[in-house]
């Protein structure tokens, strides 16, 4: 792997960007104008290869995509067959405005939609962008991150969505569509070979029952070899596999009562993720003596290796049923889904990220999701000028995670040489297990960083919500619609956590020793120089002192005492307190407790106004409000601390254990806004989308690794404006080109206490400014049998970015005030940026018969690049960083019956 580089290069690709966007938009001004052709139900009629009629439920009613006044992306079923596209991390490659990440592991899946995303690290985290999978809501990432199922569409609603899909929709919504049974008898099986090993066979049927019941069931593998190697013990890293099943029944007799029940299981299990060594530090010399390896970036450019003494096991299995009911009452539509989902974790991990037994666990160990859901909503289809959709959710889940880390056989001797480095020499873990013992009368023989010792934790979290939402479409005119649309959500949370260190030396409050070593040495010192000595006086001279001069003693020991309880905080005179960095897992303040009852309730209004106009019938613009909202968030991890005020409380009252710091337990919810403006544009041989936003979310939930932990805070308010363009062009019958183009410039209004310091008026690192999609597709019948080649490609590009605001590792503490300088943080982070240059083409002989031989390709170009950088842990100021994945390429066979 290596890195990119930036300059003219990256402008002059800007420059071309920006152009093809610049022809494309009056290409598609200049077409002519046409009328859709709909059947009595309003889908569309079965359209020409080049049909740009594509009906949308961004509204939970069934549109045109240029008849939609929401900004919505589309990618058919067509394109994710053509493409490749496996799961939603590839959906990212052809939507401009979604990102997807995958870091430490197959849980910490995150999307983010023009910028707004969140963190998956932290299974307290419910995402900002929602996910809906056929109407029911994916309460976590990681719920929908296995391959996609029979898909008739995916929709990526971009904004605040609250007033129609309720809970925690801050940021945008991800709505994957799939197939309903068919009353004719058909199906599809496909089989795919490509490098890395990689071996994918899905398929699906479907058919009748009987006259009013039909059926569906698919399934699907997908294996594949790791693109990375650990070079500890040979096994591949990142590698697939996966697998699937999805059955439905769907009763339509015609009438007024339709139903739709569906089961899906899937599952995961596969080494992820590959860490590099990117700029190791003097650490990695410490790491090398004991044995151990570390993937130095500098000795391998390329990235392929990596070295750890855990292999990372994610397992994620995922199951569930739901069933949708309609009825028409006349002009009106009843519509109940009702869903039971459970998603099971579980990892083992490198937490070094090194070859040494030094340290495994999991920030997401195992856990269990429960979730139960249940929409109620009704719509009218009157012929007058209003229409209606009012509806009520309820939500109801039960989570229970485990954690744990847990020192290794490496870890003692390791954390001796770095004992011995941060002392000068002066003291080992043997000499310190001596000193403390001595000063608190405990033999620590042995004890200290010892193998099994760790943090274990685990946390219970209950959540029951409920939502009622409306909108109203008036039409003032034919041709304008007023929408006026609201959301009202209380959400309830209640944690119990049951956490326990075991590691012996965090354990140890050097305060407290700190106060006894102090008061020992004055009192030699005081009882020396009264004894004229010279020197400090020896536990037998002082009580021989003692016995004589009693009531000289007890005031030479109430002075000597005063002294050491006024500065046994201070690191000049308590030497001990420099050792707290080792105190690597102190234990933590479970609760509820005297202080914090750790629960939440909370409630809030969501709004949208939106005003959309039919200029002409092909040409319709639109302009809306709207609000947004996500409910408070639990830090349901080994970091899930009190906050400062309870932290205070706590202490005051005698109730905080030892060594306790104040933290983040929670988060406060998140509050977004958007101001929008849109045109949409659908002629015979062209259409256009573009959108202008101002789009805010006060106390944005981020959650940023410091190297040791994760800090869990609340972006006072993060803000972007952007302007997003997609169009295509019917150059012929056969030949379409696309652009897709998202301008983004993000930035935080205020984030003053991050955990690299005043973020204020920064841009958001990881958020890239530009980012589009050129895509072009030749489908064309060759033969008077029908056959047809199709040649598709897409070329996603996204402008150089900072990945992250700062690293943690480089702040510099002063050891007399403790002040922190947040600058080198910063400075060190901002020489690593990351630029996608992402080219994929397939090439499809379609024989009439139903049979589709391709070949295909992702990442052509085999750029790579880091996705994200974060500190090492336990490194020093080493950086370590995720890579993205390789080239891959293949063949499929793909047959239609």
């Amino acid at each position: 792997m290596k890195f990119n580089t930036f300059g003219r290069a990256a402008t002059v690709r800007t420059s071309l960007l920006a152009g093809a966007a610049a022809l494309a938009l009056p290409a598609a001004a200049q077409a002519q104008d046409t009328d859709a052709d709909f059947d009595d139900e309003g889908a569309g009629v079965e359209a020409p290869v080049n049909s740009n009629v594509i009906v949308v439920t961004a509204t939970k009613r069934e549109q045109t995509l240029q008849e939609t006044p929401v900004a919505v992306s589309v990618t058919s079923a067509e394109t994710i067959e053509q493409a490749q596209i496996r799961d939603v991390s590839d959906l990212a490659t052809v939507v401009p405005s979604l990102q997807v990440s995958q870091n430490q592991s197959s849980f910490a899946t995150s999307y983010s939609v023009r910028g707004f995303g969140t963190d998956g690290n932290n299974i307290g985290l419910e995402p900002s962008v929602a996910m809906f999978v056929d109407g029911v809501y994916r309460s976590r990432a990681v719920s929908q991150i296995s391959d996609l199922p029979d898909i008739q569409r995916v929709e990526v609603l971009r904004g605040p969505q609250s007033t129609l899909f309720g809970k925690n929709a801050s940021a945008g919504v991800i709505s994957i569509v799939t197939k309903e049974p068919q009353f004719d008898f058909g199906g599809m099986v496909e089989a795919s070979y490509g490098n890395y090993d990689a071996m994918v066979v899905k398929g699906f049927v479907t058919g009748p029952i009987s006259d009013s019941v039909a059926f569906s069931a698919g399934a699907g593998i997908n294996k594949r070899d790791g693109f990375l190697t650990n070079g500890a013990n040979g096994e591949d890293i990142n590698d697939r596999d996966r697998w699937f099943t999805r059955g439905q029944l769907l009763f339509d007799n015609g009438g007024p009562l339709r139903v739709r029940v569906i089961g899906d299981y899937d599952k995961i299990e596969e080494r992820c993720c590959g860490v590099l060594n990117v700029a190791p530090s003097a650490e990695i010399g410490a790491i090398q003596l004991l044995g151990g390896q570390v993937n130095d970036f500098r000795n391998n450019p390329d990235g392929d290796v990596v070295f750890t003494d855990v292999d990372p096991i994610n397992e994620v299995e995922n199951y569930g049923i739901s069933g949708q009911i309609d009825y028409e009452f006349g002009a009106l539509t009843l519509t109940s889904i009702t869903a039971y989902r459970k998603t099971k974790l579980a990892a083992d991990q490198d937490v070094d990220f090194t070859s040494l037994d030094a340290v495994s666990g999991a920030n997401i160990g195992d856990a269990d999701i429960d979730t139960f859901t249940q929409e109620l909503r009704i719509a009218s289809d009157f012929d007058g000028p209003l229409n209606f959709l009012v509806g009520g959710y309820y939500f109801d889940e039960q989570v229970d995670t485990s954690d744990q880390i847990v020192y290794g056989n490496g870890f003692r001797p390791f954390a001796n040489l770095l004992l011995q480095g941060a002392t000068g020499g002066t003291q080992t873990v043997d000499t310190l297990e001596a000193t403390l013992s001595a000063l608190n009368g405990t033999d620590y023989t042995g004890q200290f960083f010892a193998a099994g010792q760790g943090f274990f934790n685990n946390i219970v979290q209950d959540n029951e919500a409920f939502s009622i939402f409306g909108n109203v479409d008036f039409e003032i005119t034919d041709r304008l619609v007023l929408t006026l649309g609201a959301n009202y959500t209380k959400d309830k949370k209640q944690i119990v956590t049951n956490s326990t260190s075991t590691d012996v030396f965090s354990n140890i409050d050097l305060v407290a020793s700190g106060n006894t070593a102090i008061f020992a040495q004055g009192l030699a010192t005081q009882v020396g120089s009264l004894l004229s000595l010279g020197r400090p006086a020896t536990q037998a001279e002082i009580g021989a002192f003692a016995g004589a001069n009693p009531a000289a003693f007890a005031q030479v020991s109430a002075g000597v005492q005063a002294f050491a309880d006024a500065n046994d905080t201070d690191p000049a005179v308590n030497s001990l307190l420099a050792l707290t960095p080792f105190q690597f897992l102190p234990p933590l303040q479970n609760c509820p407790n005297a202080v914090e009852d750790c629960s939440t309730d909370d409630d809030d209004w969501s709004w949208n106004v939106r005003l959309a106009y039919e200029v002409t019938p092909t040409l319709n613009v639109y302009a809306s409000w709207a609000t947004g909202y996500k409910a408070p968030s639990f830090n349901l991890s080994r970091d899930s601390r009190p906050l400062p005020a309870d932290f205070a409380a706590l202490q005051a009252q005698g109730l905080a254990v030892t060594n306790l710091r104040p933290g983040t337990r929670f988060a406060n919810a998140e509050n977004s806004e958007v101001y929008e403006v849109g045109i949409k544009g659908n002629w015979s041989r062209a259409a256009a989308n573009l959108t202008f936003f101002q789009q805010s979310i006060e106390d944005f939930q981020a959650n940023t690794f410091t190297g040791t932990s994760f800090i869990l805070s609340n972006a006072g308010k993060q803000e972007t404006f952007g302007v997003e363009f997609d169009g295509q062009f019917y150059a012929s019958d056969s030949l379409t080109l696309s652009v897709a183009m998202t301008y983004l410039d993000a930035q935080y209004d205020s984030f003053v206490a991050s955990p690299v310091g005043d973020l204020s008026g920064e841009p958001v690192a990881g958020v890239p400014e530009l980012s589009a999609v050129l895509g072009a597709q030749y489908n064309k019948e060759i033969n008077s049998r029908g056959d047809r080649i199709i040649l598709r490609g897409d070329f996603a590009y996204s402008s150089p970015v900072q990945m992250v605001n700062g690293l943690t590792n480089f702040i510099v503490v002063d050891p007399a005030t403790g002040a922190r300088d947040f600058g080198p943080a910063r400075a060190a982070a901002a020489a690593y940026k990351r630029e996608v240059n992402n080219l994929n083409a397939s090439f499809t002989y379609a024989f009439d018969m139903g049979l589709e031989l391709s070949v295909w390709a992702r990442n052509l170009l085999d750029d790579r690049y880091l996705t994200t950088v974060f500190p090492a842990v336990a490194q020093g100021q080493a950086i370590s960083g995720y890579p993205n994945q390789p080239r891959t390429y293949g063949v499929a066979a793909r047959f239609r019956f």
